[in-house]
């Protein structure tokens, strides 16, 4: 899979494609549909599929503050699309100048003389261009006077709802982690390097690897049992918090995982963390004796699930 940041690096060989845009925030099993229907109508075609998403987030960029949790970023979405059918990403950023394009430039710009699209599939309601101008009907209009098909996505659901990734991030907020990887198509993960902290964790005896999050929220909190995938693809049995640390006056999330009975040096290294139970909410204890002690127990408990649990399910490949 190719990425390609930014239209200034499209090149002649990138023209001719069928196209699907969007957050993708999650890559769930809706989005996964989507593109299932990108990649026949393209083999037809005889063209290449490509993904086209956007950094920030639109939402993200027009109200930080009051922008959803990040399902997530951008590696770990490329890494899910990764293991789709999916030949290019096309990651354009979003910002004041191109937020200010009105939904026929870009259609023209982008979707025309960029890219070449043959086929472009969207949701019902994508919207695009300045102040969210452009709607389904001047993209068909405009794809007809171009060359190109539009199409709007088949609905998936899941239950009796459509999949979303509003719905996969309330299964999270509410601790529901099977509903959340029954939406997904697999446990719910997080990746990042594994970077020096405060080491309050080894000077109790239980020493932890923390992963920057990289988000202004993250979509869940507590404590959990989860297994950590290095580079070489080894899935280790551990436990972790996600959280504040409000024991020790932290204010940042920090994702921290602690190794089930193993003590290696993993400073520096990209992992990726599913998580597979919630073990409770993130406490603020009266002291560090008193943290340890819960911790111990939460050490206990993630034992005690892995001796119960069927094997893994396979995780998504971090690669090098």
């Amino acid at each position: 899979m190719e990425l390609i940041r930014g239209l200034q690096n499209l090149r002649p060989e990138h023209y001719g494609c069928a196209v699907t845009i969007g957050s993708f925030d999650g890559v769930h099993l809706g989005h996964q549909a989507v593109i299932r229907q990108l990649a026949e109508r393209a083999k037809s075609l005889g063209v290449p599929t490509l993904v086209m998403l956007f950094e920030p987030q639109p939402r993200e960029y027009f109200n930080a503050s009051t922008a959803p949790a990040r399902l997530t970023r951008l590696r770990e979405k490329l890494l899910a699309l990764r293991t789709q059918p999916v030949d290019r990403v096309l990651c354009l950023r979003f910002d004041a100048r191109f937020a200010a394009i009105v939904p026929e430039a870009f259609i023209r710009r982008v979707l025309v003389q960029g890219l070449g699209a043959r086929y472009v599939v969207v949701g019902q309601d994508f919207r695009y261009g300045h102040k969210r101008g452009g709607d389904i009907e001047l993209l068909a209009r405009m794809g007809r006077e171009s060359g190109f098909e539009v199409a709007i996505a088949a609905t998936f659901a899941v239950g009796t709802e459509r999949v979303s990734s509003t719905r996969v991030r309330a299964a999270l907020a509410q601790g529901d982690l099977d509903a959340a990887a029954a939406l997904l198509g697999r446990a719910y993960q997080m990746c990042g390097r594994v970077v020096h902290g405060k080491k309050i964790g080894r000077s109790i005896g239980i020493p932890t690897a923390n992963i920057e999050l990289h988000r202004r929220h993250a979509p869940i909190a507590g404590i959990f049992v989860v297994e950590m995938t290095n580079a070489v693809g080894e899935r280790l049995p551990a436990v972790a918090s996600v959280g504040v640390r409000p024991t020790i006056g932290g204010t940042q999330p920090l994702l921290e995982v602690h190794l089930l009975d193993i003590d290696r040096d993993i400073y520096g290294h990209y992992v990726a963390v599913d998580f597979l139970k919630r073990l409770r909410d993130e406490q603020r204890f009266s002291s560090v004796d008193e943290m340890r002690t819960q911790i111990l127990r939460d050490i206990d408990a993630a034992r005690d699930y892995f001796h119960g649990r069927r094997p893994s399910a396979p995780s998504i490949a971090l690669g090098t």
